[in-house]
């Protein structure tokens, strides 16, 4: 069925392809019959895993970026999905960068997007959160900064979005490594991050302590696959000490080598097959340098079923799809657990 719309979609500015999918699946999932039809559609085997504290029903998820603002994710809950993260969510609502600001680059099998965070901010999302939630799902928040805001003053809007998010969430992901806010990935260094995640760690012991919410209420970090290796070094520094529960790893690149797409040079992070083999050397430096203290997410670049299996080789102990639906299509997930 997707190869029959995909080329229908491929025709329209891709953003508003976007929106119009996003929407359809909105629907689906507030329609009973069309959501159980769906689910049947796209059942698989489940395939157990833990991972920060955390029990996922298989090692599928949806990165940050898809449902910025939680409009569609309970339609999205029936594609089989283990996981779904939200966002990435800033405090205030923002429109983002100027359009146009999402390329396809169908010969490369990629996307390059400068979205900058567009969203409708904390309260809205929080508000499309609220309510029953599908069985065994497991959801994330992804956080950000607004644009507006100084980096001196980042900590304010993540504990912003940290107790906005606490009681809905059953993780966090903090967003430091998009390329599409001007020097958000300064928050990637070692005095920086430290400062950054040592203040969410205790706003987060403290929101567990006075409202005695059961468990941890993990924190993961997203970083840039565009670290060198001290960098990457640092970064993971701040995450160990910081007492973090896990990466996710990586984000998209501003990396161009190789690509022979017409929108090749457009500025934005670059996502899809191009990224492939860096995020999953990525994932493997990051797991052999941890040795086992923190859990990754795999993702960037998985665009098929031995995508998926070559980056859990690397040591992922879950994974998350984006840029592959959109060339893939729904069915990416279900041909990944088969």
């Amino acid at each position: 069925m997707y190869a029959f719309f995909r080329p229908l979609l491929f025709r329209l500015d891709p953003e508003r392809a976007h929106g119009l999918t996003l929407a359809a699946i909105r629907l689906a999932g507030q329609a009973p019959l069309v959501r159980s039809v769906l689910r049947v559609m796209y059942s698989s085997t489940d395939q157990a895993r833990r991972a920060f504290g955390l029990d996922f029903r298989n090692p599928v998820g949806l990165a940050a970026g898809y449902d910025k603002d939680g409009r569609g994710w309970r339609g999205l809950a029936v594609l089989g999905f283990g996981h779904i993260e939200v966002g990435t969510v800033t405090p205030r609502p923002q429109p983002g960068n100027p359009s146009p600001r999402v390329f396809r680059l169908p010969e490369d099998r990629a996307l390059i997007n400068r979205m900058g965070f567009p969203g409708r901010g904390a309260d809205y999302v929080a508000a499309q959160l609220q309510g029953s939630r599908p069985a065994g799902l497991v959801l994330g928040v992804n956080i950000g900064k607004n644009k507006d805001t100084p980096l001196e003053s980042a900590l304010d809007d993540y504990l912003a979005c940290l107790r906005r998010f606490a009681p809905l969430a059953d993780y966090i992901a903090i967003n430091v490594s998009s390329p599409n806010t001007v020097g958000l990935r300064r928050l990637q260094s070692r005095a920086a991050l430290e400062s950054l995640l040592f203040g969410l760690a205790s706003e987060r012991q403290r929101l567990l302590t006075t409202t005695r919410q059961p468990g941890q209420l993990p924190i993961l970090v997203k970083l840039a696959p565009d670290l060198g290796d001290e960098e990457l070094d640092d970064a993971l520094a701040a995450i160990l000490s910081a007492g973090m529960d896990g990466v996710i790893a990586t984000n998209t690149t501003l990396a161009r080598q190789g690509l022979r797409s017409a929108h090749a040079q457009e500025n934005g992070g670059l996502s899809g097959a191009p990224l492939t083999r860096r995020s999953r050397a990525v994932v493997a430096e990051i797991v052999r340098r941890v040795q086992g203290k923190l859990p990754v997410i795999g993702a960037g670049g998985i665009m098929s079923r031995e995508d998926a299996q070559a980056m859990l080789g690397a040591g992922a102990s879950l994974i998350q799809v984006y840029t592959g639906l959109v060339y893939a299509g729904p069915g990416l997930v279900k041909a990944i657990l088969r």
